[in-house]
């Protein structure tokens, strides 16, 4: 393993805490009793869950005024998440207290994927930092930090040696996954796992202005020793983006000073095994944390250290990040927040608007320096195909191509009322919209055929193995014009709310992390009644004799479409649905969309209402 980097000596010292040797180690006493067992072993282990557990009721007692230790929610193994809220305020700490205060809340999570756990290490350094400012520029003073140090609770114990192969320590770590196999970095949107429920109704509650995640990024090997991402910047509501660019270059700037080497992007070259090739920037879809946050209208921030940096080096670094998005939050917050508002009234009245659900990367680049290794390639003795081998000893920097312009890919106009979901569909979906926080009402009686939207595909596709515990679903079709009625007992979702984006993000069919593309729906894609073949034969033998249209409709068909021609599925099928007995609800899309909100209500709001 390496030797201890300079830039951590400098982050500790920076963030206030006496260096005791080159490890890294922070000075402390076995009878501290804030200190962590990663500090005891000079920051070559990490501690178990119950370290967690106890840290958090003694942060709790040794400051009774300024930390609170809660449970948010239970583990499928039935774990206590927790989280530490801390502020030096004296507004409180309940989330009423705090946004009757009008105080910015910032959430820092660690251990998402509970092998990358360096965030609950640093983080109770930094909060242990924080809380022994005092006087008026104490940080803690101007916000609330939301502190959980562990997201993943249940993977984090399955606690094992080399659970992360390609990452310096610590010795021992815990698990990507949940107990349920869930990768919680892909669950934002569905939210299937219990855990991701609990977060989501801790984030509904405190309604943070910033939510930071913090990771370990895997990849090649390199000098760069973090990256930090933050949304909206390129993204999501325009009134956002220069307060979002503020502060990832803020930090950005911060960690440089500390003698980091960070990046505004993820280190994935864009031909794997090929530094030369360079890098491609893209946007996170909602699924991640990293692109969740902002159909929400909220800041979020993707820290990833590197891997193949030792453990030591990497919480200092960590914890510099913390120090500065604290800084930021102290410095900015309030304006900020301000600037959230504003979003949430012009979110409010998107309808009939252009929404971009999706974003893609441009072919366009531009040449940046890299600081890597010098490398070289050999034919595998193992895999028998070529692999790449870095020297570390021989730094190396290159000019290398990145691809960073990001622009809308997937627009959709949204509707200029909202949406109706049928009361078959109407349990699910209202539980999804609660745990989002999207607000909904319930339809007390059944409304009159009218004119509304209805999405049919034209063709779709099932994926042919599950994914996250789903069978995806895509589709490509249209909104049209059609004349429903629609029984009591549904749901009308106005597109009028402040987390209208997220509301279309979770309905429009196209969107790729959309309900129904996460499979919710796809009973209504599956075919249940059908002709046999000896049926269609002899109906439409008679149908070609008595309509002429139809028959000649057909001759040029098959003469105009070879692949048509070809199938004898397909031929049939263009009998079978022009019968009576065709299922007009196959391939439709059980929500649809409406011009015109529904008068008929029940009293009150099911829904969270923003």
């Amino acid at each position: 393993m390496p030797t201890c980097a300079l830039q951590f000596a400098t982050a500790l010292t920076l963030c206030g805490l006496p260096l005791l040797s080159c490890a890294g180690t922070v000075a402390t006493t076995t009878n501290d009793p804030l200190s962590t067992f990663a500090q005891r072993t000079q920051f070559t282990q990490t501690g178990r869950y119950d370290e967690v557990e106890a840290l958090c009721q003694r942060f709790q007692k040794s400051y009774p005024k300024a930390v609170r230790c809660f449970e948010f929610g239970r583990t499928p193994e039935g774990r206590p998440m927790l989280a530490l809220a801390a502020t030096l305020s004296g507004v409180g700490l309940t989330p009423d207290k705090v946004q009757q205060a009008q105080l910015p809340v910032l959430l820092i999570q660690g251990g998402i994927h509970a092998g990358e756990i360096d965030g609950k290490d640093a983080g109770f350094l930094a909060l242990r930092t924080l809380l022994q400012q005092t006087g008026p520029q104490a940080l803690l003073r101007k916000q609330v930090l939301l502190f959980v140090p562990v997201f993943n609770v249940d993977g984090h114990e399955r606690f094992g040696r080399w659970n992360r192969p390609n990452q310096r320590g610590p010795e021992q770590m815990g698990w990507r996954t949940t107990a349920q196999n869930f990768n919680l970095n892909r669950d934002y949107v569905k939210a299937d796992a219990p855990e991701m429920q609990a977060m989501l109704k801790l984030v509904n509650q405190w309604d943070p202005l910033a939510y930071i995640d913090l990771h370990v990024t895997n990849g090649a090997k390199f000098e760069h020793d973090i990256s930090i991402q933050v949304e909206p910047t390129r993204s999501g509501d325009e009134g956002l983006r220069s307060a979002g660019l503020a502060l990832r270059d803020n930090v950005i700037s911060a960690l440089e000073k500390s003698g980091s080497l960070p990046r505004p992007f993820y280190f994935s070259f864009a031909k794997e095994d090929d530094p030369s090739s360079g890098f491609i920037d893209t946007m996170p879809t909602p699924r991640f944390s990293g692109g969740y946050f902002l159909f929400r209208n909220r800041f979020s921030m993707l820290v990833e250290t590197h891997a193949w940096k030792d453990y030591p080096t990497r919480v200092g670094i960590t914890k510099n990040t913390i120090m500065a998005v604290v800084q930021q939050i102290a410095q900015h917050g309030r304006a900020w927040q301000e600037s959230t508002r504003q979003a949430d009234r012009r979110a409010a009245n998107l309808a009939g608007k252009n929404v971009t659900l999706t974003y893609k990367t441009t072919e366009k680049s531009r040449q940046i320096e890299f600081f890597g290794y010098e490398y070289s390639h050999h034919i595998s003795a193992i895999s028998g195909v070529s692999v790449i081998q870095y020297d570390e000893t021989k730094p190396k920097r290159m000019m290398v191509p990145l691809r960073d312009e990001i622009v809308p890919d997937l627009q959709v106009t949204a509707p200029a009322a909202g949406y109706l979901v049928p009361p078959a569909h109407a349990p699910m979906v209202a539980q999804k919209l609660q745990q989002h926080g999207i607000a909904f009402q319930r339809l007390n009686t059944s409304l009159p055929s009218q004119m509304v939207e209805a999405f049919r595909a034209d063709s779709m596709e099932f994926a042919n193995r599950s994914f996250e515990g789903r069978q995806r679903l895509a589709q490509n079709g249209n909104w049209k014009i059609e004349q429903r009625g629609f029984a009591a007992g549904g749901l009308f979702v106005p597109i009028a709310q402040a987390k209208a984006r997220l509301l279309m993000i979770l309905l429009e069919p196209q969107n790729p992390d959309s309900l129904v593309a996460w499979g919710s729906f796809n009973q209504a894609y599956e075919k249940k009644e059908y002709m046999e073949a000896y049926v269609v034969e002899e109906v439409a033998t008679k149908e070609l004799a008595e309509n002429p249209v139809l028959a000649q409709a057909f001759r040029e068909k098959l003469a105009n479409d070879p692949k048509f021609a070809a199938d004898p599925e397909a031929r049939m099928t263009f009998f079978a649905r022009r019968h009576s007995s065709w299922d007009t609800q196959y391939q439709l899309y059980p929500i649809l969309r409406t011009d015109t909100a529904p008068k008929s209500l029940m009293k009150g709001k099911l829904g969270l209402q923003q």
